[in-house]
């Protein structure tokens, strides 16, 4: 089993920047990947980017791209999601989740672990 917790949502402004965090713990040795998501009511969970665990290579949604970064700190179990140039559109709430698959790893029905998802609101 693998825990994560979520940190750092909030209420900003369009064209700012906001940091999510991630702190995971159990078996993270099993862990292929980490990644985030996001979802609004009535949707389903959307992908947004992801990182593999041991390698560092991360891949990003069409929609964040040259906007969001995401980083893995092996050491302390912890992963990082840099969102830049924040737009109304990125509202939403954003969970964080971890996979044991290397495969198809951009739908969320492929991660088995889940944190417990922190709001992110972007004014405009």
């Amino acid at each position: 089993q693998v825990q994560l917790v979520e940190s750092g949502g909030g209420l900003i402004q369009a064209g700012d920047s906001l940091r999510l965090s991630c702190a995971a713990s159990g078996r993270t040795f099993s862990l292929y990947a980490m990644g985030w998501f996001r979802q609004t009511p009535g949707k389903e969970r959307e992908f947004v980017a992801r990182i593999t665990w041991i390698v560092g290579t991360p891949l990003f949604a069409d929609s964040v791209k040259g906007r969001f970064t995401i980083s893995r700190d092996y050491a302390k179990n912890t992963v990082t999601l840099q969102m830049n140039s924040l737009k109304p559109e990125d509202t939403a709430v954003y969970y964080c989740a971890a996979t044991t698959k290397n495969y198809d790893i951009t739908h969320f029905a492929n991660y088995a672990y889940w944190g417990q998802g922190t709001q992110v609101t972007v004014s405009s």
